[in-house]
């Protein structure tokens, strides 16, 4: 176990959609996030990778997505990330209950969850996100969005769901490899923490009967936590390796380096590192305002621009 990563939380929750232009406009308009880079799926650069967050997209605060036109709607189950939970102040639940009602979004009425309030909806894709008011959080969020005031945006990751046919191999990969701590219980889930339990940092694990899942539009691709650095990283990488988990080589991802590998019941995990960051090719006030491709890419950024469709983003911030 490399104890050492273990304080460093969620680092991005990456999902699949369908339509991109309906993916930026519910993230960006109705949740209120950021567009912090327009890039790429750099494993099938014909297709965009869209990535939320705060100001300048800090790890512990991002969701991406890979929109594939056409694609099939997904099925929740086991062996998937079937929800992501972000933190909001708790005084502000009551005003995104009220704005989801308004903007008819589909989302279900505040239920307590231990010594939680949550309120789930679904995006126009039918991802399950969760809103979880936390007291404490520290996290300012982005607050440059127009229509959500910034005594109420969202702050950043709080959590992910695994639903599991089988609750104890995932979580001991999780205690016993990944060094993470078991938290507080409920019925009907286990709860593993990193860094004490501060917002950002807990994966619940629900154990199911439900048949497999099915991972398409509406569903989550993979999660991340993260490695301070690369050396970090290299330590982790070598840890899995020798416990014989099959993980792969150290990938460039621009704005990270990143391995790969399975939990036992199937769900993919990422180790991505916190640098260089999204200001590496973008200052922080146009993030999100034009298509940014890796040095490898950039000599197809003609054909690679005329395959994707035309995106509308919101005006970077004055």
């Amino acid at each position: 176990m490399v104890a050492a990563l273990a304080p460093h939380g969620l680092h991005h929750v990456t999902a699949i959609a369908e339509d991109p232009q309906r993916n930026v406009d519910f993230y960006t308009t109705v949740l209120g996030l950021r567009l912090v880079k327009r890039t790429v799926n750099f494993d099938s650069p014909g297709n965009y990778h869209l990535y939320y967050g705060d100001e300048s997209g800090r790890p512990s605060t991002l969701l991406t997505f890979f929109p594939w036109p056409g694609a099939d709607a997904g099925r929740q189950g086991t062996g998937l990330t079937t929800a992501t939970a972000f933190s909001i102040p708790p005084e502000a639940l009551g005003w995104w209950q009220k704005r989801l009602k308004e903007l008819k979004v589909d989302a279900d009425d505040p239920v307590a969850r231990a010594d939680e309030e949550v309120l789930r909806l679904r995006d126009p894709d039918g991802l399950v996100i969760e809103l979880v008011a936390s007291d404490g959080d520290s996290r300012s969020g982005w607050d440059g969005a127009s229509a959500v005031p910034a005594d109420s945006a969202i702050r950043g990751l709080y959590s992910v769901t695994m639903t599991e046919r089988e609750l104890e191999p995932t979580a001991e990969m999780l205690a016993g490899m990944l060094g993470m701590e078991y938290g507080h219980n409920t019925a009907d889930r286990t709860r593993l923490v990193m860094a004490g339990g501060q917002d950002g940092t807990a994966v619940d694990v629900l154990p199911s009967k439900d048949s497999r899942g099915l991972q398409a539009a509406g569903t989550v691709h993979h999660i991340a936590f993260r490695a301070p650095d690369q050396e970090t990283q290299a330590r982790w990488r070598l840890e899995l390796l020798e416990a014989g988990i099959n993980v792969t080589e150290i990938l460039d991802r621009q704005y990270f380096t990143s391995i790969y590998f399975r939990e036992p019941g199937g769900v993919l995990l990422e180790i991505a590192t916190d640098q260089p960051g999204f200001t590496v090719d973008e200052p922080l006030l146009e993030l999100g305002q034009h298509l940014k491709l890796p040095p490898w890419l950039e000599p197809n950024r003609e054909q690679i621009e005329n395959a994707l469709p035309a995106l509308r983003v919101p005006d970077a911030p004055r």
